[in-house]
């Protein structure tokens, strides 16, 4: 799993994908999605997604998969290189969704929220691989948001292929624990080879998780009064934004005040579009009457 294109810009989300195995072209083949990094004020979001023949279930639930998260980092690597190992029936994707993504969507004007995010890169990922020719016919998914829901709107947009979506599927089907595994490697390898292009700071940033002591130790120390983080940090959790509130100097932006003031006395544009007032007419003079003259008011 190379990611170097990532590591290099970061500030910009990102999509790898497997070589896709002939036999999954040929045979109808079932496909996880699972994500990580979701809850960490810290970092990208990863979405993953494997896939392998339906014939070949039993063979990938051999392979010894699980949940990522009950799995530690040196038994994810192994599995991951038996993905890698084994890609003449499994194919695989991810999606690094940057930080600076995350930021800017949740805190826009027409606010993008998780949830949404989360269902655009799995959608994302499906359609890459459908579109590379793998014959997609089984779908099971850790869900997000309301597993009903969700698994309608998969349906809808994937017709042909049969959607699950439920709790803790990574735990229920080897396949999204392969897709888990995908996603979970690589956002830990991008956190360990992130660049931080505003300068230096300290490595000792935790877990990333809200909760953990080390991570918001790290957001304390490191908060600029007046820029506040790195693009490494997710501006739009709560745990940023109060930090800054107690911590950050008060910024008042002139050009908005300007476009205020400019904007007092101005008709609204209602107005515009309101019933147009009659005119009022003069009498015209009688060297025009007497010769019939009118006035023009188009040329073509």
């Amino acid at each position: 799993m190379n990611l170097e294109e990532y590591h290099n810009n970061n500030r910009k989300s990102f999509v790898l994908q497997s070589d896709i195995p002939e036999v999954t072209q040929n045979e109808p083949c079932c496909l996880g999605i699972d994500e990580a990094g979701r809850g960490p004020v810290l970092g990208p979001m990863v979405y993953g997604v494997c896939f392998c023949p339906i014939s070949m279930k039993e063979k990938l639930a051999d392979l010894g998969f699980a949940d990522s998260k009950t799995i530690n980092e040196e038994n994810r690597d192994r599995l991951l290189a038996v993905i890698e190992e084994n890609k003449d029936y499994i194919g695989w994707a991810v999606k690094v969704i940057c930080p600076t993504q995350i930021s800017n969507d949740m805190l826009r004007r027409t606010k993008i929220t998780l949830n949404e995010l989360s269902h655009n890169a799995a959608i994302e990922l499906v359609q890459k691989s459908v579109a590379s020719a793998a014959n997609i016919r089984e779908m099971y998914v850790d869900t997000v948001g309301d597993a009903t829901k969700y698994q309608a709107k998969l349906s809808q947009i994937f017709p042909d292929i049969t959607v699950k979506v439920t709790p803790k599927a990574d735990a229920l089907f080897p396949v999204v624990s392969a897709a888990s595994i995908c996603a979970k490697v690589a956002r830990d390898r991008c956190l360990k080879k992130w660049i931080f292009s505003e300068g230096e700071f300290p490595e000792e940033y935790g877990c990333g998780y809200p909760s953990d002591p080390k991570t918001k130790k790290w957001l304390k120390d490191i908060t600029d009064p007046v820029f506040g983080y790195p693009q490494f940090v997710r501006f739009s959790w709560s745990t940023c934004s109060n930090l800054l509130e107690k911590d950050a100097k008060e910024v008042t932006w002139d050009d908005n005040e300007e476009v205020d003031e400019a904007a007092k006395g101005t008709a609204p544009i209602t107005s515009f579009f309101g019933q147009q007032k009659k005119v009022q007419t003069v009498d015209r003079s009688k060297f025009f009457t007497e010769r019939k003259l009118l006035q023009v008011y188009d040329l073509l």
